[in-house]
């Protein structure tokens, strides 16, 4: 429960990086989404704990938000507290080299472009595959994000994460389960709480190459993505899984006939069906309902039952 004693101390602690009732399309690229109850950036990691600290005392549920680009807020809003790691969490550094391999550790509120820009900067092959992908580091490990050039798995080498109590703790990739956009690891004994643990940083394991070819190579991909993906709307990229064999999402929504089936606001892209757009005025709702189409119509077809990539948050 949100008290007034509950304002107060957050309004003392953390003053202009607090709000409360916060609209949530401010903070999305779908630019829908109703209130947060309160939405707070930390200004540094040190914040951060103190404030997963006063949760976890007070039982105030929190969501972790990065820079919103695959997050679908219902119109109701976010009941409890979103954390936004982008002012606490943004460096990216070199921290260990051998003749063969480098270590990159990139806290999880930078952005995944410029992971990919530091990379080429420094001469460093294997991140070229998330070029393109929006969002923030953090996101992109949580949801094992991906091309078809590769994903994160393929570089990932540990991610440190921050449990409810405050501690943090090294995973290796070793006790990670990756999966197609999603990642998950053990929390069995002393990990077992009611609230997430955060991921805090990514180190990724790269290689030496030529920056000259690596921009070539950046910019190749990131021509054929533009020319494949709609501009000029708000969206979340692709907002269906790809099933495990067959035909893409994409291409099972255009045979469907849904390529620009608008719903109130949303509208599926008539470039690329996995995208929907908003076009201006569209709500959480318009998007949930074109949504529903799509999965029913689908599966009435092929059979085929579209797990949404995105992820939906709210009441």
């Amino acid at each position: 429960m949100l008290d007034n004693d509950s304002k107060k101390w957050l309004s003392k602690n953390f003053n202009e990086n607090v709000k409360f009732n916060e609209p949530m399309n401010r903070h999305t690229s779908l630019r829908v989404g109703g209130p947060a109850q309160v939405f707070v950036a930390p200004e540094s990691p040190e914040k951060l704990v103190e404030l997963i600290k006063w949760c976890g005392q007070k039982e105030f549920p929190y969501t972790i938000f990065g820079n919103g680009t695959n997050v679908l807020v219902k119109d109701s809003g976010i009941r409890g507290i979103v954390i936004v790691l982008t002012k606490c969490l943004n460096k990216i550094t070199q921290t260990t080299t051998d003749n063969d391999s480098v270590i990159v550790t990139a806290l999880a509120g930078a952005r995944l472009q410029a992971l990919c820009g530091f990379a080429i900067d420094n001469g460093l092959g294997g991140m070229n595959f998330a070029q393109g992908i929006p969002g923030t580091v953090g996101g992109g490990i949580i949801m094992n994000a991906g091309t078809a050039y590769g994903n994160m798995q393929s570089v990932l080498n540990s991610i440190e994460i921050l449990l409810p109590t405050g501690k943090n703790k090294i995973l290796s990739k070793d006790n990670l389960c990756f999966g197609y956009r999603k990642l998950s690891w053990n929390t069995e004994k002393e990990d077992v709480y009611k609230s997430p643990s955060i991921i805090l940083s990514g180190c990724f394991c790269l290689h030496h190459s030529d920056p000259r070819k690596l921009k070539q190579e950046a910019n190749e991909i990131l021509k054929t993505r533009g020319e494949k993906q709609p501009k000029g709307l708000p969206g979340a990229g692709c907002f269906f899984k790809n099933p495990s064999s067959g035909k893409t999402a994409g291409e099972l929504i255009e045979i469907a006939g849904l390529k620009g089936k608008t719903i109130g606001g949303a509208k599926i892209s008539s470039k690329h069906a996995n995208f929907i757009l908003n076009t201006g005025s569209a709500s959480a709702s318009d998007i949930l309902a074109l949504i529903q189409v799509v999965q029913e119509k689908v599966l009435n077809i092929f059979n085929i039952e579209l797990e949404t990539e995105i992820k939906i948050v709210g009441e």
